[in-house]
């Protein structure tokens, strides 16, 4: 008399065990770019809010973003609580720890002695995206004006801040 055994070889096992850990590898390394890509939304939306909020302390502090005639070159933004400037405001500085968490870096942050001009910039947490630079005048990118990617955060272009005592900008 014949038994019919019902199951899997044990090489039907393995094949099949093989695939899903394949598929799951695939699928892990798509959500951690997904995890990286909103991580940069968020710096980049913290920047945006830091962008209004400076400009109502602009306002706020007589038509100045620093009134404390010294200059603020500061490579730990999200330690800056400065009295008399932009820093001093709880959104500004919350957004600040925020970007430091989701880039896993420090930013570089830097405010004119005149007070007339401000820069801020933070590492994107996708290796390719680089860096994202805020500026006085508006300017929000993470590259230069004539395109060439950010190198680093700080220094002569294509660093993507360049300052002196009288002028804080993106490059």
């Amino acid at each position: 008399m014949f038994k019919n055994k019902k199951g899997f070889t044990l090489i039907e096992l393995l094949v099949v065990i093989a695939i899903i850990g394949i598929l799951s590898s695939v699928v892990l390394a798509s959500l951690n770019t997904a995890r990286s890509k909103g991580a940069d939304a968020a710096i980049k939306a913290d920047m945006s809010g830091i962008r209004a909020s400076a400009e109502v302390q602009y306002d706020t502090l007589g038509n100045t973003y620093n009134n404390t005639a010294a200059a603020i070159i500061s490579a730990t933004c999200s330690t800056l609580v400065n009295a008399g400037t932009i820093f001093a405001v709880t959104n500004i500085q919350t957004a600040l720890a925020h970007a430091k968490s989701q880039s896993g870096t420090d930013g570089e942050c830097y405010v004119s002695a005149n007070g007339q001009s401000y820069a801020i910039a933070y590492g994107l947490k996708t290796a390719s995206a680089g860096y994202w630079c805020i500026d006085s005048s508006g300017v929000a990118r993470g590259a230069t004006a004539g395109a060439v990617a950010y190198t680093g955060l700080a220094g002569a272009s294509p660093a993507a801040i360049t300052t002196t005592n009288a002028v804080a900008a993106c490059n």
